[in-house]
């Protein structure tokens, strides 16, 4: 079972990334949350791994903590909640946002993440409310990579993750637009994110 990977990121997307280690490439899964602590291609990187075991096939998920670890093997204690729903919600909304809508009982805020309907939203809070209370994980994330967002394909990336998530592509694009439009300064790949999708979940 592989726990941890530490190796050299050879390719990276906003979902998943390939990691060379003792001369073996790696595709790994990973959520927004982790794309966002990425470091450029072609550079050393260290992540924390779920293994998911199939009868046909075994699929690696990578996180940069593991607090976004610890809850995706949570979620996935969820019935209806497998591997890539469980990616979709961290890619939607901060752990410690999830932590704080489970404990406040807000079915609001976690419908708003794409394919999280309401039973889905009942079901986390009845089978999960004390689970994430006990893991103390709010808070527990390294602050996010700045990039320089007047970059146009930094713009695309962004759009293509929130259409990724679920959202049209016109609605992502007039949102990021929009964000970007305001923005006083280059935001980070995880500022423009957060702040589009607070716009789109609003």
């Amino acid at each position: 079972m592989i726990a941890r990977i530490n190796g050299m990121l050879i390719d990276k997307s906003t979902s998943q990334v390939v990691v060379e280690a003792s001369g073996v490439g790696y595709l790994i899964f990973i959520p927004l949350s982790t794309y966002y602590e990425l470091p450029e291609e072609n550079n050393p990187i260290k992540l924390n791994i779920h293994t998911s075991l199939k009868q046909d096939s075994i699929s690696l998920f990578g996180f940069a903590t593991l607090a976004e670890r610890d809850i995706f093997q949570v979620l996935l204690a969820v019935s209806g909640i497998g591997p890539k729903l469980a990616l979709n919600i961290l890619s939607g909304i901060s752990v410690d946002d999830m932590i704080r809508a489970i404990r406040d009982r807000d079915l609001r805020r976690l419908t708003n993440v794409p394919g999280v309907g309401k039973k889905t939203a009942e079901r986390m809070v009845l089978e999960l409310r004390d689970k994430v209370i006990k893991l103390g994980l709010e808070g527990a994330h390294r602050k996010p990579q700045e990039m320089s967002s007047q970059d146009g394909e930094f713009r695309d990336d962004a759009i293509s993750a929130l259409v990724n998530l679920g959202y049209r592509h016109q609605a992502a694009q007039e949102v990021v637009d929009s964000v970007l439009a305001k923005a006083a300064e280059p935001l980070s790949m995880d500022s423009l994110l957060k702040q589009s999708l607070k716009l789109l979940t609003g």
